[in-house]
């Protein structure tokens, strides 16, 4: 097995720096245009962060926790770094493609963990769906809505009480964010490749945001989300607590 060239990279706290320069001064220290890994030292944000800002080179990433919650990070230990990387069981991800149209423009961004639409004043959304041209609720009244991915359904989806989805399970939760009509209705589980399309249906009364991840569009009228499989995302974790198994283990936590 070839030796990972790993580069450091590290949140701004002061932690997550001091921590980096000692590891550098241990295994060294190259830019990410010459690694073949990333070394992430930060929670689940810098481990987006990281992600997003390599996004298209798919370099492996290894992330060491020192952040607050750190689901998507291994625990931090200094010791057998090159070894821990080397041996490290891979988890592919594919992000999500938000299409947001305002009345004059249209934006395109990723997400890794969600696309959500929120309102923006006190007055409650307005939101038609339709998935694959279909329309599933003509008006859902709301806070909002999300569509995360796999990886995304343990971060904002489960606060909103949307479902876990395991990495296989090959499906993107649809979930509401304090829906009043239909007030029972409690989201959906859509085959990965499902095209949605969220319309605002008085976006000048009942104006709403569109965000994938922490890129956020304002006054958005029509939001088209899709997972996009051309673009790979590759995170590493220790053997014996791999992505799968903490997507699993979150299920039964009380």
């Amino acid at each position: 097995m070839t030796t990972p060239r790993i580069a450091i990279l590290a949140a701004g706290t002061d932690v997550a720096q001091a921590a980096r320069n000692r590891l550098a001064q241990l295994y060294g220290d190259i830019p990410p245009e010459q690694a073949t890994h990333l070394v992430a030292l930060g929670g689940d944000g810098f481990m987006l962060e990281t992600q997003h800002r390599f996004l298209g080179r798919n370099l492996p990433v290894f992330g060491m926790n020192l952040g607050t919650v750190g689901f998507m990070m291994n625990a931090y230990r200094e010791e057998d770094l090159i070894e821990r990387v080397a041996a490290a069981q891979s988890a592919s991800l594919f992000p999500l493609r938000m299409r947001a149209h305002t009345a004059t423009a249209t934006h395109a961004a990723l997400a890794i963990n969600e696309v959500s639409l929120l309102r923006e004043t006190r007055q409650t959304a307005k939101l038609r769906i339709l998935v694959d041209g279909k329309e599933r609720l003509p008006e859902l009244a709301c806070d909002g809505v999300l569509v995360a991915t796999p990886a995304g359904s343990t971060a904002y989806n489960l606060s909103a009480h949307g479902p876990i989805v395991p990495l296989s399970a090959n499906l993107l939760p649809l979930t509401p964010i304090s829906a009043f009509r239909p007030r029972r209705w409690r989201g959906a589980l859509l085959p990965a490749e499902a095209r949605v399309v969220i319309e605002v249906l008085d976006p000048i009364k009942r104006p709403v945001s569109a965000t994938a991840d922490y890129t956020e569009v304002r006054d958005v009228r029509r939001v088209e989300v899709r997972q996009d499989t051309t673009i790979s995302l590759t995170l590493l974790f220790d053997p014996d607590t791999s992505l799968s198994e903490r997507i699993i283990a979150e299920q039964f936590v009380g």
